[in-house]
């Protein structure tokens, strides 16, 4: 039980990262009366547009960090993004502070090295082989020895910023300083993974609550350039490769703790199925679930956090969604074609409204139903190709 937003019993919830994903989190917290904070490192981001209040802060500087939220008194702490000075979570949580879904997780899922070495050194479970490269140098004695192609990301980074694939010894400097434009923080160090032959790549949506672990119907998506531009639920699965993956994320999961929605990212390969990464929070190709299931990622992820009972997830429609990105910097820019995309049969368009593009940002995203995957899939994407990202051009 708790009191009205404003009021001295309210329940506090501060978000940090404002995005489009974290806008979606405010909107369900907000229609169970949670009172919403909204953080991020620049002004107006979608989430600061909904929530009860915001503050634009350098996320990875601690005190700052710190002084925020003793300030605030939140309830619940929600990182929605990795770049975030997660020795001061640990500190926070020390004194008392609900990190969601623990401190700890945080910290081990913002770099991929931390949540690598758990899921294959500790937990054993099968992922791509991989080595560390802290300079130019040990990259190159990497690639050599896991051989080409292999691919190359920065420890912590988001919606696939850095990541290249090396297809010869001649592309090690490129992807080099590709993985040290897209890091986020200074950590130059870089994690380079022999390349998997799979099948098909899917999210598994994984909800741990006061009831136990349940599973969402897989997300299968493609990605360009190391972020998603499609998703689709559900993906078709053998019901030995549904059991290796619900196996693979309720141990990810579960060693990490705490209560929340994790998406679990894994290959379908012919010799079975292979952990990728985890997020512990709403996960960007789980935007689908705004249009397929009865409940949302953000409301399933919500629901938890908050100490609710989710008992089960159920998928109302098949559905898709697609991105529409930008290929211009700039502030001054509208959203068009709107109107046709909406005309298309049983879909939705999500515009986040960021303050600026940037090449390649996600702008919007359009979300379509079908009697079946392929036909919502056709529908999405051709509703993402009616929006527009249009530079307003001064005369």
């Amino acid at each position: 039980m708790w009191g009205a937003p404003f009021s001295a019993q309210a329940k506090k919830m501060l978000l940090l990262g404002s995005g489009e994903l974290g806008k979606e989190v405010v909107i369900e917290a907000q229609r169970l009366g949670v009172e919403t904070i909204a953080v991020d490192r620049y002004e107006n981001a979608p989430a600061m547009q909904v929530a009860h209040r915001s503050y634009c802060i350098d996320m990875l500087n601690a005190e700052a960090l710190k002084q925020l939220i003793r300030k605030e008194q939140p309830h619940y702490i929600v990182p929605e993004i990795e770049a975030i000075a997660t020795e001061a979570l640990l500190e926070l949580e020390e004194e008392g502070f609900c990190v969601v879904p623990t401190a700890r997780a945080a910290r081990l899922t913002m770099d991929r090295e931390g949540i690598r070495r758990l899921a294959a050194e500790q937990l054993n479970l099968p992922t791509a082989a991989y080595l560390f490269a802290d300079n130019l140098e040990q990259l190159r004695d990497a690639v050599r020895e896991l051989g080409t192609p292999c691919v190359i990301k920065p420890l912590m980074s988001s919606s696939g910023k850095g990541q290249s694939i090396c297809r010869t010894s001649d592309d090690v400097e490129d992807c080099w300083n590709i993985a040290l434009s897209g890091a986020r923080g200074k950590s130059v160090r870089v994690i380079v993974e022999s390349f998997v032959k799979f099948d098909s790549e899917i999210t598994l949506l994984t909800v741990r609550s006061v009831s136990g672990t349940v599973f969402c119907p897989p997300i299968g998506h493609i990605q360009k350039d190391g972020d998603y531009v499609e998703s689709w639920q559900p993906h078709a699965m053998t019901p030995e490769q549904w059991e290796q993956a619900c196996h693979i994320a309720k141990s990810v999961t579960d060693e990490l703790g705490g209560y929340g929605l994790f998406g679990v990212e894994l290959f379908l390969t012919a010799d079975g199925v292979v952990f990728s990464e985890v997020s512990p929070r709403p996960h960007d190709t789980g935007m689908v679930t705004m249009v397929t299931q009865d409940s949302s990622e953000f409301a399933l992820h919500v629901r938890a956090i908050l100490g609710f009972p989710v008992t089960g997830v159920h998928l109302l429609t098949p559905g898709a969604s697609a991105t529409l990105k930008a290929n211009d910097e700039t502030s001054d820019f509208t959203v068009g074609g709107i109107e046709e995309a909406l005309a298309l049969p049983r879909t939705q368009v999500r515009v986040f409204g960021k303050p600026e593009t940037k090449v390649g940002r996600r702008m919007a995203v359009a979300l379509s139903a079908g009697q079946d995957v392929k036909e919502a899939r056709k529908t999405a994407v051709q509703a993402a190709n009616m929006l527009k990202v249009e530079v307003n051009h001064v005369q």
